[in-house]
């Protein structure tokens, strides 16, 4: 049985296979933009970029919420709508595990990219 940190780690490693150095410049200042924003607000902004790198981490942050079972869909539309609809602490839940699971991809990112 894994850990959660082992999780976040696997789950960073196999989303940033392929990634580019756009996308690694965009998550490291990920965690900055969603605490001086707010997640919905990143998640947001990065859906109305439309660039591939932008779109990405957007998705690979809404299917890590859809993956601890913070939403039921990773959609971004279905992840906004729930996150709307979310309390203050399962709102604090999502973005605490957003940023958690930053850390690691901002890691693996820059050593791969």
């Amino acid at each position: 049985m894994q850990t959660l940190e082992q999780q976040r780690a696997a789950f960073a490693w196999e989303k940033v296979q392929r990634c580019t150095s756009d996308y690694k410049n965009l998550a490291k200042g990920a965690p900055a933009l969603i605490m001086n924003n707010g997640l919905m607000q990143a998640l947001a902004f990065y859906q109305s970029k439309g660039k591939e790198h932008h779109l990405s981490l957007n998705r690979h942050l809404c299917e890590w919420l859809r993956q601890r079972a913070i939403v039921g869909d990773a959609s971004f539309a279905g992840t906004m709508a729930e996150l709307h609809q979310a309390g203050s602490a399962r709102y604090r839940l999502a973005t605490e595990e957003a940023l958690a699971v930053l850390k690691w991809i901002r890691q693996f990112a820059a050593a791969l990219a």
